[in-house]
């Protein structure tokens, strides 16, 4: 049963609302998958700490998840050279949530994506479908281990959809999306979408519709492959 807004978090039912029309919109209303936030914890981050676009984005992720879990949290990871430990955020909780976890996050590294991937493939632990929003704003340290990472992951049921913040041109992750498929991975199980050097100016439905457009190709194809049962 999804969790009552209404009366659990009013101020958070519109927000809610616009992620559910950008599901239907994308055919994925009713789907069920567990949702994932990965925050870049790096140093060149501390604008969009700063700033407030990582609280906004956290805000927004919860939004989507509400729709697809019923417990109205997400397990949020941050990562620099190394991974955190997954902190839950909650729809009841969710003010200052990013700050409280970055006051115990320790100094900001560097951009190790593959710490951060091999964290969510821990903690899901490969059960049911997995949708993980992964923010960075910029290439990761070793492409070639993120590369590798990702391929072997295409064989578990998890979608990786990564937002570049920033005005890098993100041409890794551009490659990333564009991997082929059967040659390198089973089935494309990740997406990219660039949220820009504002990314908390992105209109809601702009950032859910982003989110959602390559979910349910994955989902598709990831049940034709029997990644997904």
């Amino acid at each position: 049963m999804p969790i009552d807004l209404t009366k659990a978090a009013p101020s958070f039912v519109n927000l809610y609302k616009t992620a559910r029309v950008s599901l239907d919109k994308h055919r994925l209303g009713g789907e069920r998958a567990a949702v994932y936030l990965v925050i870049d914890h790096s140093r060149s981050m501390g604008r969009y700490f700063k700033d407030g676009s990582v609280q906004a984005l956290a805000e927004r992720v919860l939004a989507l998840a509400a729709h697809f879990d019923d417990d109205g949290t997400v397990p949020v990871i941050f990562f620099d050279t190394t991974a955190r430990k997954a902190v839950e955020i909650s729809v009841t909780d969710y003010a200052g949530s990013i700050d409280r976890i970055k006051a115990g996050a320790g100094a900001m590294g560097a951009t190790n994506y593959a710490a951060a991937m091999r964290a969510v493939i821990d903690v899901h632990k490969g059960r049911g479908p997995a949708f993980v929003v992964f923010q960075t704003d910029g290439a990761p340290t070793s492409k070639r281990e993120t590369t590798e990472v990702l391929c072997e992951a295409a064989k578990l049921p998890i979608f990786w959809q990564f937002i570049g913040f920033g005005d890098d041109e993100f041409a890794y992750l551009r490659r990333l999306d564009d991997l082929p498929v059967p040659s390198k991975r089973i089935v494309d199980n990740a997406g990219f979408f660039p949220a820009g050097p504002e990314p908390q100016q992105l209109p809601d439905d702009v950032l859910f519709d982003n989110l959602m457009s390559e979910f349910p190709q994955w989902l598709a194809a990831a049940r034709q492959a029997r990644v997904l049962e």
